[in-house]
């Protein structure tokens, strides 16, 4: 969860192709992770369109309010995310 956390942290949306490659998580942790984690608000998830036509649409993550200061929490409690990702 701390890898994800740190993968979202810049707050912009994100595909879960992506966001395997930053976590090097594999899609099977991946994206119940990040269904428990919209579940419990920590994550926003959206429909995003192609860029190309012919492509099906996406789902895109992104860090909440949330989110965001249970990582910067985590960050100051325990060092366990880089200063960059916590803002600091």
């Amino acid at each position: 969860m701390i890898a994800l956390l740190q993968a979202l942290s810049d707050r912009q949306w994100h595909h879960g192709y992506d966001l395997m490659k930053d976590t090097g998580l594999l899609s099977g942790t991946l994206y119940p992770l990040l269904m428990r984690m919209t579940d419990q608000g920590l994550v926003e998830a959206e429909w995003r369109e192609p860029a190309q036509p012919g492509r099906p649409a996406r789902h895109a993550y992104r860090l909440t309010a949330e989110g965001y200061a249970l990582m910067r929490d985590l960050a100051l409690d325990a060092g366990a995310l880089s200063p960059r990702a916590a803002g600091i």
